[in-house]
């Protein structure tokens, strides 16, 4: 069955430009000047709205076990709130935990999402434990399953936290097999210590999850993963939920060299603050506890990250999408900051929020759809068959109309949250259309997807390493 996408405006990582799309079942035919397509296939019209790839989310953590409870999505709930956002592709984080065999890990999250996922995903692999057996499955894991990406933890002890002689060992095998490292780079052992001295002192508020992660630990900590890439041979390696200006000066100086060094930003780091969400006062700040945490508005970190953004010095904007509900989650934080679960909800708004980049002269059109999608497939071994409108490429399409208006609250929103991090907030831009792989998803704000037509997409090496 073919398909037609008449009258819009294509953009593309070089900027927009008029055409029409032909699709052929699941996949892109052919592109053609206005008017020159043959006649006869069924015809969406896209007068006046932009036609942009199926968005890529390269950081979710649906049904993730985290601090005695676990993320409210479900593979289900997630991806069908993804797709009503434009997001038609995710790479969700599969998790092997200390002790366990990272194969096992893997199993397991691939029989939460098998079967579930309204859209099609990737895994990375959180690696929990890294000894000899964990440094054999990563091998298996990029020749055999598709993973070419594997997490590490500074942070976290006692969870997912590896030491340094760990992170070395993991980065060279990476550098060995061409693997890309993750790195949730904060000091952990650090923090530690100043959320001790601070629960002592009777700091118990949700600001002070904040206050006690200063930017000087994720700086400190993403310049040592900076350096231990390097005595790996420049090993590959991906900054994830990047939030502050100093962390953000070492990844600039390291590209700067030409290192295989990148980042991404999350939303809310370039849009919520310490001060207005964090700090709102009694428990409701609760709402936006994440790690790494939100930052200063008497600082300069938001202005520089949207700088970063376009320079290239930030490659991706992902979600980081970890939702947990006030009641009977957050609140088990009540009294102790350390105890709230980390994570905000947002697989919904990505393409929204950076739109309203776009329209505040932050962005550019092309930049939108770099860092929301073709960057994020590129990235992690999916291009082209992700990220890009081109004859070949799956027909994941978003028809994004310029004209509308998109207002956020948990009383529209599909996630599995009783509450939004974005509460209130306008865009001046809607989520139109929606297709992936040719199947409309989305249409005049009806959706027509199901659990389980995502399929699962094995992963190459990353396109940008050198």
């Amino acid at each position: 069955m073919s398909t037609l996408i008449k009258g819009g405006t294509v953009i593309g990582t070089t900027g927009p430009y008029p055409a029409d799309v032909l699709i052929d079942g699941e996949t892109i035919a052919a592109i053609f000047a206005p008017g020159r397509a043959p006649e006869g296939p069924d015809v969406i019209d896209a007068t006046g709205k932009y036609v942009i790839p199926g968005a890529v989310d390269a950081h979710t953590h649906m049904e993730l076990p985290f601090g005695g409870t676990a993320a409210s999505d479900t593979f289900d709930t997630g991806t069908r709130a993804a797709a009503i956002g434009g997001t038609t592709t995710i790479i969700d984080f599969a998790v092997q935990r200390y002790g366990e065999v990272v194969q096992d890990g893997l199993a397991a999250w691939h029989a939460k999402a098998g079967g579930n996922c309204h859209i099609d995903y990737g895994f990375h692999m959180i690696l929990g434990g890294v000894d000899d057996d964990a440094l054999k499955a990563m091998d298996q894991l990029v020749t055999a399953e598709g993973i070419t990406s594997f997490k590490l933890f500074m942070a976290y002890p006692g969870v997912f936290y590896s030491d340094d002689g760990q992170i070395l060992r993991a980065m060279q095998k990476a550098r060995d097999n061409g693997a890309m490292i993750m790195m949730h780079a904060e000091n952990g052992p650090a923090i530690d210590v100043l959320v001790k001295q601070a629960l002592e002192r009777g700091e118990t508020d949700p600001i002070h999850h904040g206050l006690t992660r200063p930017q000087e630990l994720e700086a400190e900590a993403t310049s040592r993963a900076i350096w231990l890439a390097s005595v790996a041979a420049d090993c590959p390696l991906y900054i994830v939920h990047l939030s502050a200006s100093k962390a953000l000066e070492q990844v600039k100086a390291a590209r700067d060299l030409g290192r295989n060094v990148f980042a991404e930003t999350c939303p809310q780091y370039l849009y919520l603050t310490l001060e207005d969400q964090l700090g709102t006062p009694g428990f409701e700040g609760a709402k936006w506890v994440c790690s790494t945490p939100l930052r200063s508005k008497h600082e300069s970190h938001r202005a520089d990250l949207w700088q970063g953004l376009r320079t290239n010095d930030l490659s991706v904007v992902s979600t980081d999408h970890c939702p947990f509900c006030m009641k009977d989650q957050k609140e088990l934080g009540l009294g102790d900051f350390s105890k709230i679960p980390n994570g905000i909800g947002s697989v919904e708004h990505r393409v929204d929020l950076l739109y309203q980049g776009v329209v505040d002269g932050k962005l550019s059109l092309a930049r939108w759809v770099e860092t929301i999608a073709t960057t994020p497939a590129r990235m992690f071994g999916m291009y082209p068959r992700k990220g890009v409108i081109a004859p070949g490429s799956d027909a994941d399409i978003v028809l994004y109309d310029p004209h509308g208006r998109t207002r956020i609250s948990v009383e529209t929103h599909h996630m599995n949250m009783d509450h939004s991090a974005w509460e209130g907030w306008e865009i001046d831009g809607r989520v139109d259309t929606v297709l992936s792989r040719g199947e409309v998803l989305v249409s005049g704000g009806e959706y027509r997807g199901r659990a389980g037509r995502g399929k699962y997409v094995p992963r190459s090496l990353s396109d940008y390493l050198v």
